[in-house]
């Protein structure tokens, strides 16, 4: 899933089905997004190997889904929405990807790209999401019922 940012940038995530961070990719705007998946999709393979279905949106659309199964064994499965559907339409497995652009949009730093280097910019996205996680960690810990001590 691709975003645009406001320094003619385009940011590339690779979520799981919760929609946390298991990849990043930042690029110039002028990348197409077959040619970030070719960049993302094997350092994700390489990390995760067992990541074997990624869903895609339309802008992955043409050989990549071949060069994938042949090159990284993974199975891409294409969102595309309905050319009969007119306004908003909630695509599935897209929103996934939607949220966590949401959730990292609540980073102050993440809401304008103060960045000038792409690498610089993928730590800031890492960083957000590490701390996402972690309060949800830290909150879900608190949440349990402490043990019943045997008298």
């Amino acid at each position: 899933m691709t975003r645009y940012s406001s320094l003619g940038r385009k940011r590339h995530l690779l979520t799981d089905t919760l929609g946390l961070l298991l990849a990043v990719l930042v690029t110039p705007a002028s990348t197409t997004d077959r040619d970030a998946a070719r960049i993302l999709l094997p350092a994700a393979k390489k990390h995760l190997r067992r990541l074997v279905r990624v869903w895609a949106d339309g802008g992955c659309t043409g050989h990549l889904t071949d060069w994938a199964a042949l090159h990284l064994g993974l199975v891409l499965d294409i969102v595309r929405r309905s050319d009969d559907v007119q306004g908003f339409q909630v695509l599935p497995r897209r929103w996934v990807v939607e949220r966590s652009f949401a959730w990292l949009l609540r980073s102050r730093r993440l809401v304008r790209d103060y960045e000038r280097r792409t690498d610089t910019s993928e730590a800031v996205i890492l960083w957000s999401m590490t701390m996402l996680m972690s309060r949800r960690l830290a909150a879900r810990h608190q949440q349990r019922p402490a043990p019943a001590r045997a008298a």
